[in-house]
């Protein structure tokens, strides 16, 4: 079994991977029955690559040590450079472990495309896809990173518009690739700031160098540039409006992928640049991530609350779970800057529990989602109720995940808040007013999504699942009752089952978090890794600690063990009765029961100031002589996009102008064009020789 804790294992991988992609564009194109094929060799292939990088990530953990890898490159200035430390590690982990669930997922999930769409080159970009995220975590090297992220981001392009019959798909991968290449222009002009400070593209010489030869201005440049460049791909407002229009286009494992693991990347890099490359960045960079990071927390969760769109719904809800990352980033770059080791470990840890975390049951309620759209045909809410009966499985695994998500104890998602909201506590003894208000107005924000987050999946969960059916005809797509398929529900239930034992066993991953955490800042250079079994208990006495998980969860379990026990004591000699639920003498139809827009209704006019709802009623009547009997009343609600109208549109707006300007210089006159040319030469020269 060594063998597997070698680098070995983790080139294979990546053959894997390569190999899986080209595989299934040959059986596309190739075989008589290459839609079938292309899709098995592609998520099988998909699958056990991902595994074996698994397998790696724990094996570097156990192993005590990081791997240093490095293979000649035909280009100049590129070095194929890896470097897997401990955070490395954790985040291959992450992308093995929900890639290869995807894929088992995605064997089934894909049949209904076979025949319509090449499912051979679904499978090569798929696999390109994943090669791209694992590339981007591990590569050494500024610019052979630049290439793994425009792999990963051309390659999960195609996979967004891979249903393209549907015009909005197409709409929304332009948006995707949009805002995507625009994320690169910003990471390109933060590395070659980060070449000019230290000479070289290698990481390890940015660790040794760091960026004493910038100015404050150029260093806040490199900053600023991180900070738009990947956090227009981890979806931070008002850089997200790609992420509810992207993830929804793509098929539902693709989606779990791009919400679980790959927008992570983005948390990944800006954790390497703040606190690895370039350690000591300003307090006030803590603080602009504190304020990021609470407004996407709190604006994602209400609109997703007013989202009827059941993956739009899940796609914003990985903002505000992004936001609250950023939280635990931000709080630990503030205590960095206090010179409070203790609790910056604390907040950075906080934040890597909840990056675990989230990938775990977005990835679930991704995956329950696809079935719950594959039965019905829609991703409209307002069609959905009753799946409960049809969708037993679905259902309780849903019902699983929106509880982790919506912070119940004992599942994951309360133990990682938890954590975050007390290192936030923890910032509000700082010295200054006015870092000691971000603090309490990131509180406040954390404190309304956590409830307005239970808000929205008891719409979600209630309104799909519960009552009756809607409408009758999506139904008829529907198996009488949904049977236990170990391709569909097995990933269903590991990703459940880790939502329970990540919450419950939070000391021991926090304690397996210190160490990532320490090998990345405290001295070993991750080349070393170590775990302490630390118990936060005695960090400080004003820390509440994480052992109350613990409690927690045994209380809980008791509670609901008296009072199961309780109520089959009085009820045991009772009879139950089935009848028609009472009508007030008419006929019971779906149109007496809650909707998703009334159910969220209350909530959205509460916040209308901020998410600016519209209304349109269209009434048709029975006879046009006469507007006293309607035959159809329909009213349907939207949010103004304020976004889209007051950043991007104007930006956009003032590109046109300068462009129009601009294009006056082609003339059409040669010797302008030497002029042109020969006073860039000067400039550059200039430039260079300063």
């Amino acid at each position: 079994m060594d063998i597997l804790f070698q680098a070995n294992a983790f080139i294979v991988a990546l053959a894997l991977y390569a190999g899986a992609a080209l595989l299934s564009l040959f059986a596309g194109w190739q075989l008589r029955d290459g839609g079938k094929v292309a899709n098995r060799v592609a998520h099988f292939g998909a699958c056990v690559a991902s595994l074996l990088l698994l397998v790696f990530s724990i094996g570097v953990f156990l192993d005590g040590e990081g791997k240093m890898l490095s293979f000649a490159s035909p280009f100049p200035d590129i070095s194929f450079a890896f470097r897997i430390d401990g955070l490395s590690a954790f985040f291959l982990g992450l992308i093995g472990g929900i890639a290869a669930l995807a894929s088992w997922f995605g064997v089934a999930y894909q049949k209904h495309f076979i025949g319509k769409y090449d499912l051979g080159m679904f499978g090569f970009f798929y696999n390109a896809f994943l090669l791209g995220m694992v590339l981007a975590v591990s590569a050494n090297q500024a610019l052979f990173f630049l290439f793994s992220w425009e792999l990963m981001s051309l390659a999960s392009y195609f996979l967004v518009i891979f249903d393209r019959e549907d015009s909005r798909n197409i709409r929304a991968g332009f948006l995707y690739l949009l805002m995507t290449q625009l994320g690169t222009v910003f990471i390109a002009i933060a590395l070659f700031l980060a070449y000019k400070a230290t000479g070289s593209f290698d990481f390890d010489v940015w660790r040794a160098t760091g960026l004493a030869s910038l100015s404050p201005v150029w260093q806040g440049v490199l900053f600023g540039s991180v900070l738009i460049g990947f956090g227009t791909k981890a979806g931070i407002i008002p850089l997200h409006i790609w992420l509810p229009e992207a993830h929804p286009a793509a098929p539902s494992h693709v989606s779990a992928l791009m919400s679980g693991v790959m927008i992570k990347t983005a948390i990944f890099m800006i954790i390497r640049f703040f606190f690895d490359f370039f350690p000591g960045a300003p307090l006030e960079w803590g603080l602009v991530i504190l304020v990021l990071g609470a407004v996407s927390s709190l604006l994602g969760v209400l609109y997703a609350l007013s989202e009827h769109d059941i993956k739009r719904l899940l796609a914003y809800h990985s903002v505000e779970n992004i936001g609250i990352i950023l939280l635990g980033v931000g709080a630990a770059l503030v205590f960095a800057g206090y010179g409070l080791q203790d609790f910056f470990v604390f907040a950075l840890v906080a934040a890597l529990f909840h990056t675990a975390n989230h990938a775990i049951f977005k990835s679930l309620l991704f995956l329950t989602s696809g079935v719950v759209v594959g039965v019905t045909g829609t991703r409209n809410m307002e069609a959905y109720g009753g799946l409960i009966r049809v969708l037993p499985y679905s259902a309780f695994f849903f019902l699983i995940g929106s509880m982790a998500i919506s912070a119940f104890p004992p599942f994951n998602g309360f133990a990682s808040e938890w954590l975050v909201f007390q290192s936030l506590f923890v910032g509000v003894a700082a010295s200054s007013l006015l870092v000691k208000m971000i603090f309490l107005a990131s509180i406040a924000s954390l404190s309304f999504t956590g409830g307005l987050a239970m808000a929205c999946f008891a719409k979600a969960f209630g309104i799909t699942f519960l009552g009756r059916r809607r409408e009758e005809h999506l139904s008829e797509r529907a198996p009488e009752k949904e049977r236990m398929n170990w391709l569909v529900h097995l990933p269903m239930i590991i990703l459940a089952t880790l939502t329970l034992v990540l919450g419950i066993g939070a000391p021991f991953v926090v304690s397996f978090l210190v160490g990532i955490v320490a090998s990345l800042v405290f001295g070993t250079g991750g080349e070393t890794l170590a775990f302490p079994y630390l118990q936060f208990m005695g960090m400080s006495e004003n820390f509440a600690g994480i052992l109350p998980v613990h409690g927690t969860a045994v209380a809980l379990a008791v509670f609901v063990a008296v009072i199961g026990a309780v109520i089959g004591w009085l009820t045991r000699k009772r009879r139950i009765t089935l009848a028609p639920t009472w009508d007030c003498g008419m006929p019971l139809s779906s149109k007496m029961q809650i909707t998703a827009t009334s159910f969220s209704r209350s909530l959205v006019v509460i916040f209308r100031g901020i998410l600016r709802p519209t209304k349109q009623t269209d009434v048709e009547y029975r006879d046009a002589e006469t507007r006293y009997f309607t035959s159809v009343h329909s009213v349907k609600t939207d949010f103004f996009d304020v976004y889209r109208s007051y950043v991007f549109r104007p930006i956009a707006q003032a590109l046109g102008y300068f462009s129009d300007r601009v294009k006056k210089i082609q003339s059409g006159n040669v010797n302008a064009y030497m002029f042109y040319v020969f006073m860039t030469l000067i400039l550059l020269l200039i430039f260079t020789t300063r």
